[in-house]
């Protein structure tokens, strides 16, 4: 899935992204870490992968988009 990041916090490194509707997503830090990313800049297109056990959206993973 696509999305744009939103916010981050590098000490934490957790943020948010927003999907191509305009949801704003949390991520935390463990997510981040999957996609191997330093950092994230708001505005950059990033590809998501998320879970959603239970009924709520949760994302696993952020990483760049690279077509």
């Amino acid at each position: 899935m696509q999305a744009t990041a939103y916010t981050y916090d590098p000490e934490t490194r957790s943020g948010s992204v927003l999907l191509d509707d305009g949801t704003p997503v949390p991520f935390d830090g463990a997510a981040f870490d999957a996609g191997g990313l330093r950092m994230l800049r708001p505005g950059q297109r990033v590809r998501i992968e998320v879970d959603e056990a239970a009924g709520e959206r949760r994302v696993t993973l952020v990483t760049l988009l690279t077509l």
